[in-house]
């Protein structure tokens, strides 16, 4: 594997592509769970062309740079293409029904539950800050759901749960970047991501429309292009110092949801969104000071 020398304003050039990316999935997939493009497709349909294009584009990838791949981890492969399978498949569903900054901020505190779930299976020791963060994103996080009897959202449970999924998906990604290549990775997971989506959208497969084709292979293009981005930025530059870059993600999903949906966001989903976001700068503030 290639050391690429750092290059911070590279790698936030990189990761500002990624969010942007990042945010047009979401937005693809709202599209596809509503009758913009024809009849509502399932989560499990639109995770499965998620997939299945996103397999195709890193596959042609592989067959024109033919990079040196190494003996892979499958155990931790097929945990963490699971994992990742669920999450997608659960924030997919959750796009349909909430606004995408509400759905986008709720998926922020991945990295909370990453750092939460390393404790155990990692051995990782958290302090007094770590800690700090991730009240401030459980507050925040709080503040979204509207706990009220007339304000709860219960499908805001679904994105959620889907960052529950993809923190624990983050520890087996770690273990896996120590041994492996990252378009190695990228590939194993697709596959076995496909192969999953697969035998999980048979019961509810129907033909999508000519447009929704388009989409579909629009939505695996461009998780490709995200992937793709986020690996180089991450190779350019600590985590800790490009990592809160990609909360900007937020703002393009407001952005596409306030001129697509015309949905505005309220009060309450700025103020949880802040909170969320205040907790996981802090978090990534704090990782940084660690390292120097």
């Amino acid at each position: 594997m290639t050391t690429r020398t750092p290059n911070p304003t590279i790698a936030i050039l990189f990761m500002l592509a990624a969010t942007t990316f990042i945010a047009g999935t979401m937005l693809l997939a709202k599209m596809l769970g509503s009758d913009l493009l024809g009849p509502p497709l399932h989560p499990l349909q639109i995770s499965h062309g998620r997939f299945l294009f996103a397999f195709l584009a890193i596959s042609s990838a592989v067959a024109v740079l033919r990079p040196r791949f190494t003996r892979p981890h499958l155990p931790l492969h097929i945990g963490r293409s699971a994992l990742g399978w669920c999450g997608v498949t659960l924030m997919f569903a959750a796009v349909a029904f909430i606004p995408l900054a509400d759905a986008t901020a709720i998926s922020f505190v991945n990295p909370v539950f990453g750092m939460l779930l390393a404790i155990p299976l990692l051995g990782e020791r958290v302090g007094p800050w770590r800690w700090l963060a991730a009240l401030m994103a459980f507050c925040g996080t709080l503040i979204l759901l509207r706990p009220g009897a007339d304000t709860f959202q219960i499908t805001a449970l679904l994105p959620l749960g889907a960052a529950v999924l993809l923190g624990l998906e983050s520890i087996f990604i770690k273990k896996l970047a120590d041994r492996e290549a990252p378009l190695q990775i990228l590939l194993i997971n697709n596959a076995i991501g496909l192969t999953i989506a697969t035998c999980a959208v048979v019961p509810v497969w129907m033909p999508p429309t000519p447009a929704q084709w388009a989409g579909l292979g629009a939505l695996g293009i461009i998780v490709a292009a995200a992937q793709a981005c986020y690996v180089n930025a991450m190779a350019r530059a600590d985590a800790s110092f490009v990592t809160p870059f990609s909360y900007l993600t937020l703002v393009f999903a407001a952005t596409y949801d306030a001129v697509l949906f015309d949905v505005i966001p309220d009060r309450i989903s700025v103020t949880g969104a802040a909170v969320i976001l205040t907790g996981a700068s802090l978090l990534a503030w704090r990782e940084r000071r660690l390292q120097v």
